[in-house]
């Protein structure tokens, strides 16, 4: 669908590059990156911008590390609608009763796939060899009982969390279940939910990838709507601003 890029290029032309360049995730990117971050990863928040507006979209559900970026997506819509009249909703956040899931690794920083420590993000296409792996080979602390107190025990509390989110109890209900229990056998209770949660996902992952023809017709017809709702948008929006 090309007007969501065609969009992003508008968009960008109302957004100012010292906003961007004070977003968090640009500067611990770049940082990574020996602060040689490249244009495409600078702008991509503007892209995730134009994903939203280019379908008038009202609430969009987001995790806490992207709040940032949908502010950005809210003060577009509005700076656009006052060059150019009401025309985007000022999208809203949709937040997750979950906090912010952190690395198995390093639990001062988020659980991210781009992580080039492998132990330290669960995926949900992992066996369940590599969970428990993953679990077992978690940064704790040297204390052996269970709490939750992210902010002196980051380590356990993340477990806590993890556990929290894929059984759907409470904080006091999974801390209530692991009284008793040290850290190291805590892990593998948490292991053990995290099978079992991801497990039939897994499954059906598998099935999926095994008919690609199905796969690429679910696609194309994907496409095919969204492109229907798309063009209509982009369309009023270079009539808007001068294009056409």
């Amino acid at each position: 669908v090309p007007e969501h890029t065609e969009l992003a290029w508008i968009l960008g032309c109302l957004t100012n590059v010292p906003r961007l360049l004070r977003l968090p995730q640009w500067k611990m990117k770049c940082a990574g990156q020996n602060n040689d971050g490249n244009v495409g990863l600078l702008t991509y928040p503007v892209l995730q911008a134009a994903d939203i507006l280019l379908y008038k979209s009202t609430h969009v559900p987001v995790g806490e590390d992207q709040v940032l970026h949908l502010e950005l997506a809210q003060d577009i819509a509005q700076h656009f609608n006052k060059k150019y009249g009401e025309f985007f909703p000022v999208p809203k956040a949709i937040l997750s009763t979950t906090k912010k899931i952190k690395s198995l690794r390093d639990p001062t920083v988020k659980m991210s796939k781009s992580d080039p420590q492998k132990l330290a993000t669960v995926n949900i296409a992992d066996s369940p060899e590599e969970i428990v792996l993953k679990f077992r080979k978690a940064v704790t602390d040297f204390t052996s009982e269970v709490t939750y107190d992210p902010s002196s025990r980051p380590g356990v509390s993340n477990l806590v969390s993890i556990h929290a989110a894929v059984t759907g109890l409470s904080i006091e209900e999974v801390l209530h279940q692991a009284v008793g229990l040290d850290t190291a056998h805590y892990k593998m209770v948490v292991a053990e939910s995290v099978i079992q949660k991801f497990t039939p996902i897994r499954n059906e992952i598998k099935k999926l990838q095994e008919d690609k023809t199905y796969l690429m017709k679910i696609l194309e017809t994907g496409a095919e709507k969204a492109k229907e709702l798309a063009t209509p948008i982009y369309q009023e929006v270079r009539r808007l601003v001068g294009f056409q």
